[in-house]
């Protein structure tokens, strides 16, 4: 997915007929094979429906088979629905199945209905009126939860068809006697065919057809829009920060470069002392793995307690906190995630040093104030990123560090703040200070968290 089409607004959502990415495919598959497993249980929901409806109707067959032919019918109707149940629940099935099972059930619903005239011992116009033909509606539609119009056709197909079957059969059944009338009172009060009506369930289940199959091919591709862009945000939450994914996704217009806001923020960096004399000295991959190890530690802790990555600068990270997303306690956050950090940090140097590896040692700083949070760059490409003299300021306590021979600092302001905000150390707090920090003008008063 190209994260600069993402952020400009240009990702192009590839149509149906263009070949998709796996990951893609297997989301719709997924959605198709749930929505098969829906409609298989709708369909025994429906067999048994018919059976209580069965049951509690009189029963008026005399005739010469052992059990009415409506048990017949249903009995065949629930096997088959029972048996699709099944077969579903126990994986992903083959699109000849679903066709298949679409043309059975319908089938075992005209069964059903052309039963009724031997049941009840009438004459096979006798069917055409039974209200169940509504049902081929519902088994239509039930193919419509796989967002594929070509199930939603064949249904449509074989529902016109076998019905045009049974009007034929109705109407040739009796040769002496075609039961065909153009007489809509008598059509609507005995055993009788009216060809224009049932011409008319024809073309009604036709159009009915033909409406939901273009429904379908646009919602379809309102499908593979909707998954593209599923994935797009799960890859947008990898390379930024979820706060800054969703603020991306969810934007109601175009981000665009020059777009920031202000506002009250705390700002947390870490850094690996001496790293750069040490990458001269480690092998590529022992360089690149000590530096995931580092940022798998540190990146979960920082997030735990609110914090957003702004960046990754090399062997340093820059987290923010009231920033991406505003926070009445975002000093208090960052005081707290700059304690589990430095504790995080000495469990990484005791588990390399149990590994006889080269331990790392960790410095950190925090600093608060008044930031600018936005987009810069330009049409092309952009990024999401603080700028304020709190950010200026914890880079520089960072990297005093160094010099104080400490391991985490917090400016007096930021520490103070905090503590207004509930936040309590937990360990050792000294106040220091004010102290000369290189690149800054005025002295600042901090504390001193870890040495």
């Amino acid at each position: 997915m190209d994260m600069k089409a993402l952020l400009t607004g240009r990702a192009k959502v590839p149509p149906p007929s263009e070949d998709l990415p796996l990951r893609v495919r297997a989301a719709i598959e997924h959605e198709q094979d749930a929505s098969e497993r829906l409609a298989a249980w709708v369909q025994f929901g429906i067999v048994l429906f018919f059976g209580v409806l069965y049951a509690v109707a009189p029963k008026t067959y005399s005739g010469d088979w052992m059990f009415p032919p409506v048990t017949f019918a249903l009995s065949a109707f629930f096997i088959a629905a029972a048996a699709r149940l099944v077969l579903v629940h126990r994986g992903p099935v083959a699109g000849w199945f679903v066709g298949a099972s679409v043309m059975v059930e319908l089938c075992l619903l005209f069964l059903l209905i052309w039963s009724f005239h031997i049941q009840y011992e009438q004459p096979p116009a006798f069917y055409l009126k039974a209200p169940t033909l509504l049902y081929v509606f519902i088994f239509i539609t039930l193919r419509a939860l796989r967002f594929e119009a070509r199930y939603v056709l064949l249904a449509g197909f074989t529902a016109a068809a076998g019905w045009l079957a049974m009007v034929l059969y109705a109407v040739y059944s009796d040769p002496a006697d075609n039961m065909i009338t153009q007489d809509y009172v008598h059509y609507l009060t005995a055993n009788s065919v009216l060809i224009g009506g049932e011409l008319d369930k024809i073309i009604t289940i036709l159009v009915v057809t033909a409406i939901l199959a273009v429904a379908q091919v646009r919602a379809r591709r309102m499908l593979i829009r909707s998954v593209v862009e599923e994935a797009a945000a799960r890859d947008l939450s990898r390379f930024f920060a979820p706060e800054i994914a969703e603020r991306i996704t969810g934007a109601e217009y175009q981000i665009r470069p020059g777009h920031g806001e202000a506002r009250d923020a705390t700002i947390l960096t870490t850094d690996i002392r001496g790293f750069t004399k040490l990458a001269r000295s480690l092998p590529p991959s022992e360089l690149i793995g000590a530096l995931v190890e580092y940022e798998s530690r540190m990146v979960p802790v920082i997030q735990a307690h609110g914090g957003s990555i702004d960046k990754f600068l090399g062997d340093g990270i820059l987290a923010t906190f009231g920033a991406a997303a505003p926070s009445d306690t975002h000093a208090a956050d960052a005081m707290r995630a700059l304690e589990a950090v430095i504790a995080v940090a000495d469990e990484w140097t005791q588990d390399r040093e149990a590994a006889n590896r080269r331990p790392m040692r960790i410095g950190a700083a925090v600093a608060t104030g008044r930031v600018v949070f936005g987009a810069v760059g330009d049409e092309t490409r952009l990024e999401y990123t603080v700028i304020g003299d709190a950010v200026n300021l914890a880079v520089k306590l960072e990297k005093h560090n160094k010099a104080g021979e400490t391991r985490a600092l917090a400016a007096a302001d930021a520490f103070d703040l905090a503590v207004r905000q509930g936040y309590a150390p937990s360990g050792m707090a000294e106040r220091y200070g004010p102290v000369h920090i290189l690149g800054v003008e005025e002295p600042v008063e901090v504390y001193i968290l870890a040495r």
